[in-house]
C-alpha cells in the first residue's frame, strides 16, 4: 500500500436531483507513486470528474478517495484545501496564472499562500528544468502559451507533490510546444519521482504515460500498460461509435 500515491474506491458522482446525471459509477482505481497515468475517454465519459474527485477538489456521492493513507471523504473544506495545497500539485489547460505577478511570483504562490519558506535550491533546480531562468521578472502577458504552461509546471513543481494532477495540459498548445511539455512532464516522473495523472483526449499526449485508463459511460472500460498512440487512436475510435447511453458529465 505505501506505493500506492493515490487509490478511488467504488466512486459515484451524481449531479441534479429529480434527473440525475451519472458522472461516475462505482469506480476502483488505483495509481502507483513515481508513475504516469493518462485518463482518456469520449467526451461526456467522466475523465475529468474522475481527476476531479481523486484530487479533491469534488466530493464523491459515494465511495472514498486516498491521497496516500490521507482518507478525504471526512476531511472539513479546510483541511482539503490544505491537503491540495501541500501534497498536491495542479496543471490545467487554461495555465491559471495570475497576471499581475512576475513568473516567479506565481511559481512561489503555493508556497506564498501556505506562508512557508520556499527552498531556493529546488526552485533554481526547478526553474532551469522548465528553461525558464531568463524570464522569472516577466509578466504572464510577455510569454507565450507554451512558455506559461511551463510556468504551471515549475508551479506544480516546486512544492515537491506527491501526485500532480494535469487536465487537458496540452490542449491550447501547438504540437512542437506539446511535445516539450509532455517531456516536462515525463522528466518529474523519471527524474524526481513524482506521480502523474493526466486527463488528455489526444493518443500522442497518452503516449507519453506508462499506462491509459479509458472510461466511457462512467466506469472504466480499458486498463492498460502503454499501448501506443495508434492502439490509444483505434480504441477511442471504437468507443466513439458506440452509441451513449445517456448524457454525462465529463
Amino acid at each position: 500500500m505505501s506505493d500506492i500515491a493515490v487509490s478511488v474506491e467504488r466512486v459515484s458522482r451524481t449531479y441534479g436531483g429529480d434527473q440525475p446525471v451519472v458522472a461516475l459509477a462505482d469506480v476502483d482505481a488505483f495509481f502507483l507513486r513515481g508513475t504516469a497515468t493518462a485518463v482518456m475517454g469520449p467526451s461526456g465519459s467522466g475523465k475529468s470528474t474522475l481527476l476531479h474527485c481523486a484530487a479533491g477538489l469534488d466530493r464523491p456521492t459515494s465511495g472514498r478517495v486516498r491521497i496516500g493513507g490521507t482518507d478525504l471523504s471526512s476531511m472539513s473544506e479546510k483541511a482539503l484545501t490544505k491537503l491540495r495545497r501541500d501534497r498536491i500539485g495542479f496543471v490545467f489547460q487554461a495555465f491559471n496564472l495570475v497576471g499581475a505577478l512576475t513568473v516567479e511570483q506565481n511559481i512561489l504562490l503555493p508556497s506564498r499562500l501556505s506562508r512557508s519558506r520556499p527552498d531556493r535550491a529546488w526552485l533554481a533546480e526547478v526553474v532551469g528544468r522548465v528553461g525558464l531562468g531568463d524570464r522569472l521578472r516577466r509578466r504572464p502577458s510577455e510569454l507565450s502559451g507554451g512558455q506559461q504552461q511551463r510556468v504551471a509546471i515549475a508551479r506544480a513543481l516546486v512544492t515537491r507533490p506527491e501526485v500532480i494532477f494535469c487536465d487537458e495540459p496540452t490542449g491550447a498548445l501547438d504540437t512542437q510546444t506539446a511535445a516539450e511539455v509532455l517531456a516536462l512532464l515525463r522528466s518529474a516522473v523519471d527524474d524526481t519521482g513524482q506521480t502523474v495523472i493526466m486527463v488528455t483526449h489526444d493518443p500522442v499526449a497518452a503516449s507519453y504515460a506508462d499506462r491509459v485508463m479509458v472510461l466511457a459511460d462512467g466506469r472504466i472500460v480499458q486498463d492498460m500498460p502503454q499501448p501506443g498512440a495508434e492502439r490509444i487512436a483505434e480504441q477511442l475510435a471504437r468507443l466513439g461509435r458506440r452509441q451513449p447511453v445517456a448524457s454525462r458529465e465529463g
